[in-house]
């Protein structure tokens, strides 16, 4: 496919869907920003000096308080503990933090996800977190390969994933996603086609799938940019993906966003309300939040972030949006998605006739096989999931 050139800049980053209506559910993400050792290819926030906890957490339940208004008193849905590495906090902590949650705001929980890294998984922790409410486990597996775990720098092995998995359907975990993470380099297709396998072998409800990429600050891109290691090509990694869509497809799980496949009635719930629209609350360093108008962010950095809030300063930085760049993110986000776009939205709510105004592009990639239209709403093919940031960006005002 000749446009695969610029299908994974950006393929992989979240935008936010920014359609205004009302709003009487919420979300709540709470970043745990510690790991124990750093991932060669991550550039998420987070810290490896594990001697805070205790105050993180104790300032992450005083920013809850703080910032009790943001959500305008919608009930929270859905609560996200994301990282950094969630499951390195003691039970305790967890539910301090969900405590602070019951007290301040509306709670009509649906779902509550924590991300775990395999290696922490033991029965006693699951059996806590099972207690608390947590009822649904995403594990970073990133690859059953040894060597290519090793390559990363994880902190597991791949008889750790499978015992992991085995651990929390002991315990009564029903809902579950596996990270993967393809486009490693390879003469061929063989490694992935067996880390895909192996993950639909485990029959979990959900897996979240994203392509290696080299970020500057990390031990990757250094590495890259001495020329000790080089990525694949792009058409490697999009055949990549060809390959995820087809076997994810065969084991009747439904592509519902670019990087999400879940089986029915297993959708993360919390991130399909991102892609929806839904106004979230982020708590903690580096976090982010939206309002269902505007967005904002916490530093991304610790010190600063327990400084601020034992001053009792809220440390966030609201980001105004203009109704072009609210109109933008809609498109993008929503383009990523099972759900894609609706015309008519963007229509009322924006003033803009995306039909008429983007003819031109639209007729070509009509021709091209990447749409699908029902009624108002534009949706895109297998193929379109391959250029969706692409295409967006064709479609921006």
């Amino acid at each position: 496919m000749h446009a695969r050139k610029k299908v994974f800049k950006g393929l992989d980053r979240i935008g936010y869907i920014c359609k205004i209506i009302q709003f009487t559910l919420s979300g709540i993400y709470i970043h745990v920003p510690f790991c124990r050792q750093a991932c060669h290819y991550c550039d998420f926030h987070f810290s490896t000096n594990l001697e805070r906890m205790d105050q993180m957490a104790e300032m992450i339940c005083r920013e809850l308080k703080l910032r009790a208004d943001y959500l305008q008193k919608t009930s929270v849905e859905t609560i996200y503990f994301g990282g950094g590495t969630p499951s390195l906090l003691q039970p305790q902590l967890i539910e301090k933090i969900l405590n602070q949650i019951s007290i301040t705001y509306n709670s009509d929980w649906r779902e509550v996800t924590l991300e775990a890294n395999p290696d922490d998984l033991d029965v006693d922790k699951l059996l806590s977190w099972k207690s608390l409410g947590i009822d649904r486990l995403s594990l970073g597996i990133q690859s059953f390969d040894e060597d290519v775990l090793k390559f990363y720098n994880r902190a597991h092995s791949s008889k750790e994933s499978k015992s992991a998995i085995e651990k929390a359907r002991k315990v009564g975990f029903e809902k579950f996603s596996l990270d993967l993470i393809y486009g490693y380099p390879q003469p061929t297709h063989e490694l992935w086609k067996r880390d895909l396998s192996e993950a639909i072998a485990q029959n979990p409800g959900h897996i979240s799938s994203y392509a290696l990429t080299v970020e500057p600050k990390t031990a990757l891109g250094s590495w890259t940019e001495k020329g000790k290691f080089q990525p694949a090509e792009e058409d490697f990694v999009a055949e990549q993906f060809e390959i995820l869509q087809e076997l994810s497809d065969k084991a009747g799980y439904i592509q519902y966003e670019v990087s999400n496949f879940g089986k029915h009635g297993q959708f993360a719930l919390h991130n399909t309300n991102y892609w929806k629209g839904v106004p979230y609350l982020g708590v903690g360093p580096s976090a982010h939040s939206f309002d269902g108008k505007n967005r904002g962010a916490n530093p991304s950095n610790n010190s600063l972030y327990l400084k601020n809030l034992e001053d009792g300063t809220i440390p966030f930085a609201v980001d105004n949006l203009s109704d072009e760049e609210r109109l933008n993110e809609y498109i993008l986000t929503g383009l990523r998605t099972l759900w894609g776009i609706d015309l008519g939205v963007i229509h009322k709510d924006f003033s803009k006739d995306l039909l008429a105004s983007k003819k031109s592009i639209l007729d070509q990639m009509d021709r091209e096989g990447w749409l699908i239209w029902k009624d108002k709403n534009l949706s895109l093919s297998k193929s379109g999931k391959l250029l969706a940031d692409s295409i967006a960006a064709a479609l921006f005002f």
